[in-house]
């Protein structure tokens, strides 16, 4: 049975489900993919996200739309693929590794093509002088994509010049509802009329297909990611990625297929009643994230970890808090280099602090308390 779900424009491109299929955890099999992509289509989603870095992702993504064209007569038309590549690598490198990609897809062009972790100053670099630069006007002038975007895990200066570099139309960041930080940079984009996806919710937002006690009590009569989800659409991001490994996973989407409109009453009310538990528990002890600390003589990155507190202390989220933790300094320029070890106790952002904060000592609070082994990579 075709399933009828709401399109969003995303940026110059084709219109995208208010989901999107994330690749990277279906890649152990074609049996494995095909499954996952049929799911995905049957709950109304239309947009694939992949890399060349995803294993054998692009090949068995482009064996599994051929096969579900013959066995259920999905026309391969019918889907919108974005693929990425990273900042790095002369033109001829770009251009081979991206004909190999398009071979892989079975396809003669894409919709869509993410320069991916443009994390660095040298990275935007790259893309508005560089070989970078060279490449995206070749795909652009052969028509091999439909357009150019971004994704970034960088900070939110360079976010910011990313976007209005005028090179992109769409880009992919990390929008949250347990960390907000980057909402802000999102409706500016959406503004300028780029795409804006949202980098696994259930996941990097906190672990949420995994709540704590205290996020399931609060956000009743909801599921805590359902009204994660529920805040992102009304906020108007275009597409949520969703890197699902069986139908369960897709149990949201499918409800929340056509849930564009703006928030209800019922879902004000629970999201209010989360932050007034929250709050509750932090009690005067709430970093607002309005980072007045910065900078930090020993760049240590006050705002992110007292974040993770927020969300380990306030949201109960102890273990997601822990692995992000702990890919401090192990991640390269997927993450932030220094821990609350680094801190000096300087005092020099205690008094820039507009909630008073005792800075040094929350650093020191927040380290015994999340510092542990990693247990996985930023990006797996």
């Amino acid at each position: 049975m075709i399933i009828n779900s709401q399109k969003r424009s995303f940026g110059r491109g084709a219109k995208v489900s208010l989901f999107t299929l994330g690749t990277m955890r279906a890649t152990e099999s074609l049996e494995k993919m095909y499954s996952i992509i049929k799911n995905a289509y049957y709950v109304g989603i239309n947009h694939i996200e992949t890399a060349p870095s995803y294993g054998d992702a692009e090949s068995l993504i482009g064996n599994s739309i051929k096969k579900l064209a013959i066995e259920e007569n999905i026309k391969e038309k019918n889907w919108v693929i974005t693929s990425k590549v990273l900042p790095k690598g002369d033109f001829d490198f770009l251009k081979n590794n991206f004909k190999k990609s398009l071979k892989n897809l079975n396809r003669e062009k894409i919709n869509n093509l993410a320069i991916h972790g443009l994390n660095l100053k040298q990275h935007l670099d790259w893309v508005l002088a560089g070989e970078g630069k060279k490449f995206i006007s070749w795909i652009l002038e052969k028509e091999l994509v439909d357009q150019v975007g971004f994704s970034s895990h960088g900070s939110y200066s360079l976010i910011k010049d990313a976007i209005n570099c005028e090179v992109f139309t769409f880009c992919s960041l990390h929008l949250h509802y347990l960390d907000q930080s980057k909402i802000a940079l999102a409706e500016e984009a959406i503004k300028k009329g780029m795409g804006v996806l949202a980098i696994s919710p259930a996941d990097k937002g906190g672990r949420l297909y995994s709540p704590s006690d205290i996020l399931i009590e609060a956000s009743k009569p909801f599921h805590p990611l359902e009204l994660a989800y529920r805040f992102l659409l009304a906020k108007g991001i275009t597409t949520l990625s969703l890197g699902a490994t069986n139908k369960k996973d897709f149990e949201f989407a499918h409800k929340l297929r056509n849930s564009f409109e703006k928030l209800t009453k019922l879902e004000k009310s629970a999201l209010n009643k989360i932050e007034e538990v929250s709050n509750e528990r932090l009690n005067s002890t709430k970093c607002e994230q309005c980072r007045s600390c910065l900078p930090c003589p020993n760049e240590v990155p006050i705002p992110e970890i007292l974040r993770l507190r927020n969300i380990s202390v306030g949201y109960g989220q102890l273990e997601f808090a822990k692995e992000r933790y702990n890919l401090i300094g192990k991640a390269g320029h997927w993450w932030e280099e220094k821990n609350s070890s680094f801190c000096q106790e300087c005092n020099k952002c205690v008094p820039k602090c507009p909630s008073k904060l005792d800075i040094p000592n929350l650093l020191k609070e927040t380290h015994n308390l999340l510092i542990e082994n990693p247990t996985k990579r930023l990006w797996g």
